[in-house]
């Protein structure tokens, strides 16, 4: 997938992620690859809820799915997150490979905004 995303895609995946439920469920997903019981385990999110969640995730492309015998472990699309990420940044007139190389913010500190001219 490209960096850039069309705006129809951004909004589906942010539709998709601003749900409580599925914010949750990527929250969980954040530390690895977890399977569906481990997923309900982290989030005491139960069945058939949780399945409902995991499939709108995977419609949106934000979750990738491998399946292993009968279990079916899911993970986060970094490359999905990261598009869009780049997305909501530049809304922001940042781009998102600056703030993503170097992890810093502004050098000008947190209370920069509350300085006043005299």
């Amino acid at each position: 997938m490209s960096v850039a995303m069309e705006e129809d895609v951004v909004v589906d995946t942010l539709k998709a992620l601003a749900h409580p439920l599925r914010y949750k469920i990527m929250a969980a997903l954040a530390g690895g690859e977890r399977n569906v019981g481990e997923i309900e385990e982290a989030t005491g999110i139960a069945q058939p809820g949780l399945s409902q969640q995991l499939a709108v995730l995977r419609q949106a492309g934000a979750v990738r799915t491998r399946r292993q015998a009968k279990l079916i472990y899911y993970s986060v699309e970094s490359e999905r997150l990261a598009a869009l990420a780049s997305a909501l940044a530049s809304l922001a007139g940042t781009p998102a490979e600056v703030r993503a190389s170097n992890g810093k913010r502004n050098s000008t500190g947190v209370a920069s905004f509350a300085r006043l001219e005299a």
